[in-house]
C-alpha cells in the first residue's frame, strides 16, 4: 500500500523531533529518526542498516532512536520522491545510488559511469580518496551530508530478460529496458539502441509481468531479493556499470546531533558497510549458480566488447561535461583515460 506523505504527516510522526526526558535531576535530549531504503527485507542492505541502527541504539543507550524502513515505507514516487524528503528534513537517513543522488547532486553519477570501474576493491579505493571527498562537499552543497567509508555494495549490473538472451549489444537494439529513474541509464541505453524505461523498484516487479518492459539491468542480488526470477528467464553478465548505495543524511539534522552521537553512528555505519560489501559480493558469487540449479533461469556472459564499442562516440566527451572536470580528472587518476 502506497501513500502520499505530507510535511505535516511526517512531523507528527516525531521523525525530527527530540524529546526530553528527566533522569533524577538532570536532563537528556533523546532523538528520533527514519531510515529509508528502497530494497526489501531480505536484501543484505536493509540487514546491514537495521544492524547499525541497533547498535547506535544500545551504543547510545537509546539517544538515538533510528527506524528503518524497507520499500522506502511505501512512498509514492519512491526513491525520488523521498530524496525530496530528506533535502526538506522529512526524511532524516537515506540509503540511495549515486545515479539517483544526481538528481540534487549532478556530480554524483560519477558513481555508475558505464565501464568505469574493473572491480569492488577499485571503487572503494576511489571513494576512499580524493574523489570522495569532493563528493562529500557537492552533497553538502545541497544540505546532504554524505557519510565517510558509507558506500554499501550492490554489484556490477547485469542484464535480466523474460525471454531473450543477451549475447551481443546487437541483441539489445529496440528492446524496452526498465531503468531507474536517472539520466545517465536513460542514456546508456538509448546509446546502445534500447528503448528504456525509467521505473521505480517498487513497479518493477509487475512491469516484467505484465510484459510492460522486456527486461531489466542490475546485480544478480536484486533479481533475487526482489523475487524477478519469477517473471524473468535469462541473465546476461554485462558488468556494465558498477552500483551501491550511498549512506546519507540530512545535513541540518546530522549537524544538530552531539558529536559523541555522530562518532558513534560513523563507527557502526563502517562497521556494518564492511559486512554488507563482503555479504553482497558473495551473494551476487553464489547466485550465478543458485538463479540457475534453485530458480530455472539461464545464464551467459555476453561480448561486454561490444557494449564498450558503442561508447566511443561523444558518451564520455557529453557526460565528463555534465559530471564535470574536475570529478572526471579525479576518477580517471585512479581508473585510467575514459573512451
Amino acid at each position: 500500500m502506497s501513500f502520499r506523505p505530507t510535511r505535516r504527516a511526517f512531523v507528527a510522526s516525531a521523525g525530527i523531533t527530540s524529546a526530553m526526558f528527566l533522569t533524577g535531576a538532570s536532563a537528556q535530549t533523546t532523538w528520533k529518526a527514519k531510515q529509508y531504503v528502497n530494497q526489501p527485507t531480505s536484501n543484505p542492505l536493509f540487514k546491514a542498516l537495521e544492524a547499525t541502527w541497533n547498535a547506535v541504539r544500545d551504543e547510545t543507550n537509546g539517544r538515538l532512536d533510528v527506524t528503518v524502513y524497507p520499500q522506502n515505507n511505501g512512498v509514492a514516487g519512491s526513491d525520488p520522491a523521498v530524496l525530496k524528503l530528506l533535502q526538506a528534513g522529512e526524511v532524516e537517513f537515506f540509503a540511495l545510488m549515486g545515479g539517483l543522488l544526481s538528481a540534487a547532486v549532478p556530480v554524483m553519477d560519477v558513481q555508475g559511469l558505464p565501464f568505469a570501474f574493473r572491480n569492488p576493491a577499485q571503487v572503494y579505493r576511489v571513494d576512499n580518496g580524493p574523489l570522495g571527498r569532493y563528493l562529500d562537499k557537492e552533497c553538502a552543497a545541497k544540505g546532504i551530508h554524505r557519510m565517510k567509508h558509507g558506500l554499501f555494495e550492490n554489484g556490477f549490473r547485469q542484464m535480466n530478460m523474460r525471454d531473450k538472451e543477451i549475447r551481443t549489444v546487437d541483441d539489445v537494439a529496440g528492446l524496452k529496458i526498465r531503468v531507474p529513474d536517472g539520466e545517465m541509464f536513460r542514456d546508456f541505453f538509448k546509446t546502445m539502441g534500447a528503448e528504456p524505461l525509467s521505473l521505480n523498484i517498487n513497479q518493477l516487479y509487475a512491469a516484467l509481468k505484465e510484459g510492460r518492459v522486456d527486461g531489466q539491468e542490475n546485480p544478480l542480488v536484486v533479481a533475487e531479493t526482489n523475487k524477478l526470477y519469477e517473471v524473468t528467464k535469462f541473465v546476461s553478465t554485462t558488468n556494465h556499470m558498477w552500483s551501491g548505495f550511498n549512506m546519507i543524511a540530512n545535513q541540518k539534522f546530522w549537524n544538530g546531533l552531539p558529536r559523541d552521537i555522530r562518532r558513534i553512528v560513523e563507527k557502526h555505519v563502517a562497521i556494518n558497510v564492511d559486512k554488507q560489501r563482503k555479504a553482497t559480493d558473495e551473494l551476487n558469487v553464489s547466485l550465478e549458480t543458485t538463479l540457475v540449479k534453485d530458480r530455472g533461469m539461464t545464464i551467459n556472459k555476453a561480448d561486454a566488447s561490444t557494449f564498450r564499442a558503442k561508447l566511443k562516440g561523444d558518451f564520455y566527451p557529453r557526460w565528463k561535461k555534465q559530471i564535470g572536470t574536475k570529478a572526471w580528472t579525479l576518477l580517471e587518476k585512479e581508473v585510467g583515460k575514459l573512451g
